[in-house]
């Protein structure tokens, strides 16, 4: 279509691991896909593995309700430049609501609520945890974050790398606004005069909100419920003794008790699908079956960077090692507050986690 709209009537895709994609594929670069009649679904592009995010537009009176918005790089807001006039019909954005604080959600989120005078929309963890992150930005490495990676098993060099990249979160983050407005679970936010409810998860991020419109069974649903890849679940340095898998499975598990199977998920990655339920189980049991191996590789003790095997499918690289840390320590905790091992830390700072049987102790 002459506005980028590409209408909803496309061609579903097959089924594919009990899912079903109700569209041929994603929208290109400049257009969108009408998901209903005041829904679009667009694409920014992001220079990594994961090379999208899927953002998208409520309608919502004269213009427009955001949700997300990719990262504050080269490229990107030429990008939204192309989404603006084209699918959006240069209508203005009413308010820019991000599902949780990582920087290809939040990136443009300021640009945005700049431009068009829009308020920005979080949870109250995640402003405050993003407003956080931003202070850091050019600030030294702490000493206790060489002391987690030290710990998790890293050499010299890799720390020397990660105090030289500490503090670069603002890098692809424009400022936020001094202001926000506080949705919280089971808020009903208004967007068009249509409700939508705030269900919220956690273990990925601090208070991920996903919004659910109950009358007629969408979700955007940030990255809570991704079709093919599992969401990041870390520990990092400011709580190293944080048990975010236990958090993110049990959303999980209560989200089964919220979403009805027949509700239209649209994540922030992949493509827009239906299978709620069989997709929240497979992440549930994709985690389970981690732990199970986890725990047969702990025989022996090990460093949180030996367990990688155990845990991941490929090679971990420095681009990613941080994320690998932390998901085998995010895993390592939960194991050790289910009392399924011990760590016991050397004289070097060292780490070392061992599987032991119920009720025995550490030596």
């Amino acid at each position: 279509m002459a506005d980028g709209v590409i209408p909803a009537e496309m061609e579903a895709r097959p089924a594919e691991r009990g899912l079903t994609y109700p569209f041929a594929g994603p929208p290109a670069s400049g257009e969108a896909i009408a998901v209903t009649p005041d829904v679009l679904w667009m694409r920014v592009a992001m220079p990594m593995q994961l090379d999208h995010i899927n953002v998208y537009a409520v309608r919502d009176g004269d213009g427009w309700a955001v949700i997300d918005c990719g990262l504050a790089i080269n490229g990107t807001k030429d990008e939204w430049e192309l989404l603006l006039a084209g699918p959006m019909g240069g209508a203005p954005v009413t308010q820019v609501i991000c599902t949780h604080m990582h920087p290809d959600h939040i990136g443009l989120a300021g640009w945005l609520c700049e431009r068009f005078d829009a308020p920005l929309v979080m949870t109250r963890l995640e402003y405050v945890m993003a407003r956080m992150l931003l202070a850091d930005t050019g600030k030294e490495a702490p000493e206790s974050g060489a002391v987690f990676y030290r710990a998790a098993g890293w050499d010299e060099a890799q720390i020397g790398r990660y105090r030289k990249e500490f503090g670069r979160f603002g890098m692809a983050v424009s400022p936020l606004p001094a202001a926000y407005r506080r949705i919280r679970e089971g808020d009903r936010l208004t967007i068009g005069g249509r409700d939508w409810t705030i269900v919220v998860g956690e273990g990925h991020s601090p208070e991920h909100a996903c919004l659910w419109r109950e009358d007629d069974g969408v979700v955007l649903g940030g990255d809570q419920i991704l079709p093919r890849i599992s969401s990041n679940v870390s520990v990092w340095p400011t709580e190293a003794d944080a048990d975010p898998l236990g958090d993110w499975l049990v959303s999980l598990e209560r989200m089964k008790t919220v979403f009805p199977d027949d509700v239209l998920i649209l994540p922030s990655h992949g493509e827009v699908f239906r299978g709620v339920q069989t997709r929240l189980d497979a992440l549930i049991r994709g985690h389970r079956v981690a732990l199970k191996r986890l725990e047969r590789s702990l025989r022996e003790p090990k460093r949180a960077v030996d367990v990688f095997p155990a845990l991941f499918a490929r090679p971990v690289g420095d681009g990613v090692r941080g994320m690998a840390t932390g998901e085998a320590i995010a895993h390592l905790n939960y194991m050790l507050l289910q009392g399924a091992v011990v760590r016991e830390r050397d004289a070097d700072g060292v780490d070392w986690w061992r599987a032991i049987k119920k009720g025995e102790e550490a030596a």
